[in-house]
């Protein structure tokens, strides 16, 4: 199977800017119903966003969240994110070109980790994941809604034999479970939902635990 690069993630997204909110506004509202306000409703604190795209998390921040930084390989979807942040007047946004593999920032810096629809696309999700374990703090929490492989034998059987052109098409890997790559990296993941048509939408929270005296 073909492996990403970010070069390739880089190439789709830029491609797909301009038509990514519409295809979105598809997906949420007949597969992954409310998945991403469950996601921000978790956030408070210094916040991490990787592949903050075009920025539609960014007006459903509340008031427990003190500033957020967002990431993106894709210069297009970030463009759209800006524009939307002097739009809609949204205040505590930096939003900035990055890998989330390898993020310029120091250690235990944040308290929230944010990741909606990105964790399929990243070509190491084990290295995105140490980074966010590295960034976080102690107690520090990475929330993440994905869509990943079926619950059912015979979707997942589908899946798996469209999975190579839907990655050459637009960089995703459709039957990824993040799960095993947190765990690898020191989290403990302490809720795992399963919804959306044959239990493709994943909604997970995992900790970095504090240290004990």
């Amino acid at each position: 199977m073909h492996q990403t690069s970010n070069e390739d993630i880089t190439r789709a997204f830029n491609k797909n800017a301009r038509l990514y909110d519409r295809w979105m506004t598809f997906f949420e509202r007949y597969i992954a119903q409310g998945a991403r306000a469950w996601a921000v409703s978790k956030a408070h604190g210094a916040v991490i966003e990787i592949g903050v795209g075009s920025g539609l998390n960014l007006p459903l921040y509340g008031p427990r969240v003190e500033h957020v930084t967002g990431f993106d390989l894709s210069e297009k979807m970030l463009a759209i994110a800006r524009r939307r942040v002097l739009e809609k007047r949204i205040g505590r946004v930096d939003l900035h070109h990055g890998d989330a593999q390898n993020l310029n920032l120091p250690s235990e810096s944040a308290d929230t980790f944010i990741s909606t629809f990105t964790f399929c696309t990243i070509p190491d999700p084990l290295a995105a994941s140490r980074e966010a374990y590295r960034i976080l703090r102690a107690g520090g929490v990475f929330v993440l809604t994905e869509h990943g492989r079926s619950t059912r034998a015979l979707a997942r059987s589908v899946m798996r034999a469209i999975e190579p052109l839907i990655i050459r098409v637009s960089a995703e890997h459709i039957t990824r479970d993040p799960v095993p790559y947190l765990t690898s990296a020191g989290f403990t993941v302490t809720e795992v939902q399963r919804g959306g048509p044959g239990g493709i939408v994943f909604r997970i929270l995992a900790h970095k635990q504090p240290l004990r005296d």
